[in-house]
C-alpha cells in the first residue's frame, strides 16, 4: 500500500501570540490528517516544540512601536525577502501567515506574485473594521482564506470585498476557568468592599500617555469610595516604567505581574479602568464592567483629524466588547476626553450595585458566551486546522 506523501505547511509568525496560535493549530492538524506532517517557516519556542526549525530567530522581527520598526527596517526587509525565497524553494502545500500583518502580509504578497499556485491562509484578521478598511479588498488578491477570531469579522470582510472568512473562535472563550470567578472570589455587591483594576496597557507608548490621567482618576475614586482596593496588573517588560510613574500617584495600587496574577485579580474585580485593546474583551468575559481610554500618538491624531477626507475607520467604537455585542455598552474616552475627572466619575458610577450603567454592562456581557462560542463544543484550533487542511488539499484537486 503506497503511503501518502507528507503534508507540508509553511508557517510565518511575527510575535509570541502568533507562535502560540500556530503551535495549537499544528497539534490539532496532526489529529485530523492521516499523513505525516512537515512544518517549516518562522516561529518561536512553542512552534519549535512542534518540530519547526525557524528560518531565523523570531526576535529579529518581533518589534513593536513605530520608532523601533524604523530603526530596524533594513534588517526586517531583508528577512521578508529571505522568507519569500525560502517559501518558494520549499514549495509547501499551504502557506499559513499568523497576525503581525506588517511582516506576514509582505511575505504573502510576494509569494503570491512569484508562486501563485501556493494556497495562502491568514490566521487573525487585521483590524480593517477600525483602521484602513481598503486593506480588506487588497487582501483578497493574496489570501485564499482568512481565519477570524472575532464573530463579526466575516461579515465585515464580505461587505468590504475581502477574502473568504470564517470565524474560528477566540482563545479567550476557551479560558473561562481562568477568567470567571469561583464561589467567594468576588465579594458580593452588597458588601462595602470593592476591587478596582487599573490597566494602563502593555506597550510603552500606552503606559506613558495614560498613567497621568489614570493616577488622577484613582485619587478621585478613592475619595468617593475609601474602601476601594486598587490593583494594577502589569506585564513584566513594563514593570519598571509603571513603578517609576507610580511615584507621583497620591494613591498607590497593588502591582501584580504575570498572567496568573492578572486573571486572579480579574476574578476579584468589581470595575476596571483600562487602556483599549484585548484586555477589554478579557474583562468583559470575566464580567467586569469597565471604562476604556486611549490616547493617540501625534501621527494617528493627525490622521484622525483628516478622517473626513480619507476612509480610515468603518465603526463608531474601538472597544472590542462593543464590536462583538453590536452595541456600545462600554464607555470610551479618547485623547483630551480621557482625563482624570471624567474617567473617575464613570468608574464611580460602576461601583454602585444599583447603577444602571453597571447593570447594562453586566447583562450585555452575559451574552458573550452565546455569541462567541463555537457550536457543538468545537475547539478554535480544531476548526482552524480543518480549514487549513481543506485549503491545502484543494491545491492538488483543482
Amino acid at each position: 500500500m503506497r503511503q501518502e506523501p507528507p503534508l507540508s505547511v509553511y508557517i510565518v509568525v511575527g510575535e509570541e501570540s502568533g507562535d502560540q496560535l500556530g503551535a495549537e493549530l499544528i497539534r490539532a492538524l496532526r489529529e485530523r490528517t492521516g499523513r505525516p506532517l512537515v512544518v517549516q517557516g518562522v516561529g518561536g519556542e512553542r512552534l519549535s516544540r512542534e518540530g519547526l526549525q525557524s528560518l531565523f530567530p523570531l526576535q529579529d522581527i518581533a518589534v513593536m512601536g513605530l520608532s523601533a520598526v524604523l530603526a530596524r527596517l533594513p534588517a526586517i526587509v531583508k528577512r521578508v525577502y529571505q522568507c519569500v525565497d525560502d517559501v518558494i524553494a520549499k514549495d509547501p502545500d499551504v502557506l499559513l501567515i499568523i497576525d503581525s500583518p506588517d511582516f506576514t502580509h509582505n511575505v504573502a504578497k510576494r509569494v503570491r506574485k512569484k508562486a501563485p499556485h501556493i494556497p495562502i491562509v491568514d490566521y487573525v484578521s487585521p483590524s480593517v473594521w477600525a483602521w484602513r478598511p481598503g486593506r480588506a479588498r487588497k487582501m483578497a488578491a493574496y489570501v485564499d482564506h482568512l481565519l477570524a477570531l472575532l464573530p463579526f469579522e466575516p461579515e465585515v470582510h464580505r461587505e468590504l470585498g475581502g477574502p473568504a472568512t470564517t470565524y474560528v473562535g477566540h482563545p479567550l472563550i476557551e479560558r473561562l476557568d481562568n477568567l470567571r470567578p469561583k464561589d467567594g472570589e468576588r465579594a458580593p455587591m452588597s458588601a462595602q468592599e470593592r476591587t478596582v483594576l487599573v490597566l494602563p496597557g502593555s506597550r510603552g507608548s500606552e503606559v506613558s500617555r495614560l498613567m497621568e490621567p489614570f493616577g488622577k482618576a484613582v485619587a478621585r475614586i478613592a475619595e468617593a469610595w475609601p474602601d476601594a482596593h486598587f490593583v494594577m496588573p502589569a506585564v513584566a517588560h513594563q514593570e519598571a516604567r509603571i513603578r517609576d510613574a507610580l511615584q507621583s500617584w497620591a494613591i498607590q495600587p497593588e502591582v501584580v505581574i504575570g498572567e496568573p496574577a492578572k486573571f486572579a485579580a480579574f476574578r476579584k474585580a468589581h470595575a476596571a479602568l483600562a487602556a483599549s485593546g484585548t484586555v477589554s474583551l478579557e474583562l468583559a468575559i470575566s464580567g467586569v464592567p469597565m471604562v476604556v481610554a486611549y490616547k493617540l500618538d501625534w501621527f494617528f491624531r493627525r490622521l484622525k483629524d483628516i478622517h473626513r477626507f480619507i476612509p480610515i475607520a468603518t465603526v463608531d467604537s474601538m472597544v472590542l466588547p462593543n464590536l462583538v455585542l453590536g452595541r456600545n455598552v462600554v464607555p470610551e474616552y479618547l485623547d483630551e476626553d480621557a482625563n482624570g475627572p471624567a474617567l473617575a466619575d464613570r468608574v464611580i458610577s460602576l461601583l454602585n450595585q444599583d447603577s444602571v450603567a453597571r447593570n447594562l454592562q453586566v447583562e450585555a456581557f452575559n451574552q458573550l458566551d452565546r455569541i462567541m462560542k463555537l457550536p457543538d463544543g468545537e475547539s478554535q484550533a480544531g476548526k482552524a486546522a480543518q480549514i487549513l487542511l481543506t485549503t491545502a488539499e484543494k491545491r492538488h484537486t483543482a
